[in-house]
């Protein structure tokens, strides 16, 4: 079985290829999927299950077009990652640009990832979303 830090890398992979269903079947059927901030995007909720998450990944379609994201470092336990890592977003529709520091982090059963949480500069992207 490939190691935890194995399978994130295959998630990051599949999610740079573009490959959502890639990335979904790595999951577990009862995944939650949190992406936490302070304030700016529909996307900052909640996921839970597969379907839901799917419908996550949408709504970040929606609001960001990724221009760079770079996983950087990974820190591995028995049964989680946590990955410190860098992008740059244009937010729809207003066109502007941020770039943040992100941290996932990543626990794993069975060979899946049963729960992410994710955090990054919101402030940065509300300024983003609001430019002209």
């Amino acid at each position: 079985m490939p190691s935890p830090t194995e399978i994130v890398q295959s998630l990051y992979a599949a999610f740079g290829r573009g490959d959502i269903a890639a990335v979904l079947d790595l999951l577990t059927d009862d995944v939650q999927w949190e992406h936490k901030g302070s304030s700016g995007a529909a996307y900052l909720r909640t996921a839970r299950g597969r379907a839901d998450v799917a419908r996550w990944f949408g709504e970040v379609a929606e609001l960001d077009e990724v221009q760079a994201f770079e996983p950087r470092e990974f820190l591995a336990g028995t049964d989680h990652v946590t990955v410190l890592g860098w992008e740059r977003t244009r937010a729809r529709p207003a066109g502007g640009v941020f770039e943040t520091d992100w941290m996932h982090v990543f626990t794993l059963r069975d060979g899946r990832v049963c729960r992410f949480v994710g955090l990054y500069d919101t402030a940065a992207a509300l300024a983003a979303r609001r430019a002209a």
